[in-house]
């Protein structure tokens, strides 16, 4: 394989690094070039597909910052589990138009004002890769606090 060059970062910026390899057929792995790699199959039939890893990002980003504002208010998460509904356009190409992410959240002690308190500020200020989509692109949430939506 032939090595990349980029410039160099701005001082004081993070920087990610990912490889992606094409497979064959409609498939690649991808990751951090030393690191653990994922399957991504365009076709869906052996990994997500490029659209669903982001979906996936937008999760588990915004899911680590509930799980961690929650433990710090002293009322840990037993369990949450994240389901994302992307709706895409039927243009062509078919990008993502609206987003609606069902948080389902259990734990003893949790209220359901702190628990959405944790996930608007998940959401809305630090999930880096909510920042990153395009802000014309509606994200809503809703949360189901231990087995109750309402």
């Amino acid at each position: 394989m032939t090595t990349t060059s980029f410039p160099a970062a701005t001082p004081g910026r993070k920087v990610n690094n990912i490889v992606a390899r094409w497979t064959g057929g409609q498939t690649f792995e991808s990751g951090r070039p030393d690191g653990p790699m994922i399957r991504i199959d365009t076709s869906g039939k052996t990994g997500p597909g490029p659209v669903d890893v982001l979906l996936c990002a937008l999760a588990t980003c915004a899911s680590i910052d509930v799980v961690e504002i929650l433990a710090k208010r002293r009322t840990p998460a037993e369990s949450l589990e994240v389901t994302v509904r992307g709706e895409r356009s039927a243009a062509t190409p078919a990008r993502l138009v609206d987003i609606t992410i069902a948080f389902a959240i259990t734990g003893a002690g949790i209220d359901r004002p702190h628990a959405e308190r944790a996930i608007d500020l998940a959401v809305n200020k630090y999930c880096s890769v909510r920042d990153s989509l395009d802000p014309d692109i509606p994200v809503a949430w809703t949360l189901n606090l231990n087995g109750s939506a309402v």
